[in-house]
């Protein structure tokens, strides 16, 4: 119980520090730095201190199947903390702050070219855009991105190569899907390939079409500004990070649902080979 009580603070405090890092690096800079990040923050803390306190799972999906939430977490923490050094850099500049700028205006021009989603972005900001704002939403959009899909990447090398989650033990499919309720809309197996494949298309469309959808409700209401860094770092980080968690969703069950098959599969032979003898 006392280790159970010391992972779940740990990870209560790591997703709090997580979500108030950009306020707090930048927090001497910025005048629109409120308490309601710090209460997000402590919120975000305390309900995952909570989900990872009990042994009765409520929302927090892959609970028990390690890397899922592992990666989500530390390609979050990348990019916040890469975007709130680069916007730290225009503010005080420092050895750390320039090398992370540098990469990710590297990272911004390399994932800069047509049709791409970093290039949809851009094409959000208005005609007479400062140059420095373009630069930042550039460098913005290609590093968040970019992590993204290595996070995507990463986890589907865990999954084809490493095995997951066999290789992280027995998964129980109760504690790491709570919200998944497997009595109800026919087959478990079909319902499981239908909504890993309905998350990978709609995950992998998102980033192209969250800027569509941006500019049309720009029409109808002022859009979003983005010259405040901590607007542009929870904007862009948001529109990445949800659609590589979709992807991820929608892998992660879809290969639940081929274990499910596999195992249907052995225990018909198994049962066909009984019945022969």
């Amino acid at each position: 119980m006392i280790a159970r009580i010391a992972g779940a603070v740990t990870r209560g405090t790591l997703v709090a520090l997580v979500v108030a890092m950009p306020s707090l690096l930048l927090a001497g800079y910025m005048s629109d730095t409120s308490e309601m990040v710090v209460l997000i923050a402590i919120l975000a803390g305390v309900l995952t201190f909570a989900e990872y306190n009990t042994d009765f799972p409520s929302f927090i999906e892959f609970r028990d199947a390690p890397p899922v939430n592992r990666i989500r977490f530390i390609a979050l923490f990348v990019m916040f903390s890469s975007l709130s050094l680069a916007a730290k850099h225009q503010f005080e500049p420092t050895a750390i702050t320039g090398l992370v700028h540098h990469i990710g205006g590297l990272i911004g021009r390399f994932a800069d070219f047509p049709f791409s989603p970093v290039r949809l972005v851009l094409l959000l900001l208005p005609e007479g855009t400062a140059e420095q704002t373009i630069n930042s939403v550039r460098i913005a959009a290609g590093v968040t991105y970019t992590t993204a899909v290595v996070s995507v990447l990463i986890f589907l090398f865990s999954v084809r190569v490493l095995g997951w989650p066999i290789s992280s033990g027995a998964f129980n499919v109760w504690v790491n899907l709570p919200l998944f309720d497997p009595t109800t809309g026919g087959d478990v197996v079909h319902r499981l390939q239908r909504d890993g494949r309905i998350n990978i298309i709609v995950g992998f469309l998102l980033p192209f079409i969250f800027p569509a959808l941006i500019k049309i409700a720009s029409e109808i209401v002022d859009p979003i500004s983005l010259d405040s860094p901590l607007t542009v770092i929870w904007c862009l980080s948001a529109w990445a990070f949800l659609p590589a968690s979709m992807v991820m969703r929608g892998i992660a069950i879809s290969r639940i649902s081929d274990l499910i098959r596999e195992k249907r599969r052995r225990v018909y032979a198994s049962a066909e080979s009984m019945q022969a003898a």
